[in-house]
């Protein structure tokens, strides 16, 4: 049975392309198309698409008005399909993702052979791994967090030699992909501003979307999110990301470096994030594997735990798509199992 697939795009020339390239799957059939928000309500019921793709920006009713309308009454898999990368735009997609798409694919272009068949292939894959998720419906919480707990305080982040590790953790290591930016959020949110562990995070996400990943993040987070600069020691406070199209390692002597080399179809990976930790903090590092399809960072979470390190898996039941972590329980990577709201406690539990 094919996947079927309904379009909500305003733009002529960007739906010509994004049917042209999903109809050329064999197993994807688009049964659909909406230039409004409000159209592509009314054709869901007598298409019953398993994937909607829509853009951020339509007359009448937008994007982001759109996902909220869905995943309120009928929910349904949602990719944001958007060329808004601009400063002014970047935040608007990742609201996207707060509403409830599951990921961001920028808008095909007119281009050059080489980049459709790049563009053709990964937007396939993506409408596939989207097509088996299972979406429920998205209600707001009506009981707030409680504001009369006190947020817990630590020292002031502090940046032993290496002589001092031991079995505590200087170090944390995040790997994420489809469902990631969502699950992040949730812990780096939980996460208090005098929290003192450098946190090393590589999240797979389409070329483009860094910038506005970082800063969406940033405004749910107390602690500071950047890209890692090469030759850089990691510092307590600060959430580093690796570069768009480039691995971020930690050397011998603690620092950032970058590479380029052919690992697992992934770049950046999460398993040479992992592995490269292990070579200077050794058993003091605390590795996190989220949500996301196939096996990048499964091995590199065994090799953690294998050097001594502790290491958490997100559980079935909280993730979007239960891959990468179900590959490093298989392989006995993981030392916890944790729904994705124990995590953040569980990381400050170890800190403490």
């Amino acid at each position: 049975m094919k996947i079927k697939v309904l379009i909500v795009e305003d733009s002529p020339i960007a739906l010509v392309i994004l049917k042209r390239i999903l109809n050329s799957a064999h197993d994807i059939e688009v049964v659909g198309t909406a230039g409004t928000g409000l159209e592509a309500l009314s054709l869901i019921a007598q298409t019953q698409p398993d994937v909607i793709c829509t853009d951020l920006h339509m007359p009448k009713m937008n994007g982001l008005e759109l996902t909220k309308e869905i995943l309120a009454t009928d929910p349904r898999p949602i990719l944001a399909v958007s060329s808004s990368v601009g400063e002014n735009d970047r935040h608007n997609v990742f609201e996207l993702l707060e509403a409830g798409a599951l990921d961001v694919f920028p808008k095909p272009q007119a281009a050059n052979i080489e980049d459709y068949e790049a563009v053709k292939q990964a937007l396939i894959a993506k409408i596939r791994i989207l097509a088996g998720v299972k979406v429920f419906r998205k209600i707001k919480k009506k009981v707030p967090r409680s504001s009369s707990l006190p947020s817990p305080s630590f020292p002031p982040f502090p940046s032993p030699p290496v002589s001092s590790f031991g079995s505590r953790i200087k170090l944390i290591a995040i790997g994420s992909s489809t469902g990631g930016p969502q699950a992040l959020k949730t812990i780096f949110s939980a996460l208090p501003a005098s929290f003192p562990i450098p946190i090393v995070c590589v999240q797979h996400i389409t070329q483009g979307f860094l910038q506005g990943l970082l800063e969406w993040l940033g405004n749910h987070c107390q602690l500071t999110l950047r890209v890692a600069n090469m030759g850089e020691m990691p510092q307590g406070g600060t959430i580093y990301f690796p570069p768009e199209g480039l691995h971020l390692e930690l050397d011998k002597a603690g620092r950032f470096h970058y590479s380029s080399r052919s690992h697992g179809g992934h770049r950046p990976s999460v398993d040479v994030l992992f592995e490269s930790t292990i070579r200077y903090y050794r058993a003091s590092v605390l590795g996190v594997l989220l949500t996301g399809m196939g096996r990048d960072g499964a091995e590199g979470m065994q090799a953690i735990a294998n050097a001594g390190g502790h290491t958490i898996a997100q559980n079935e039941a909280s993730c979007i798509v239960f891959g990468m972590p179900k590959e490093a329980i298989a392989l006995g990577g993981a030392k916890q199992v944790l729904g994705l709201e124990a995590i953040a406690p569980a990381i400050l539990s170890r800190v403490r």
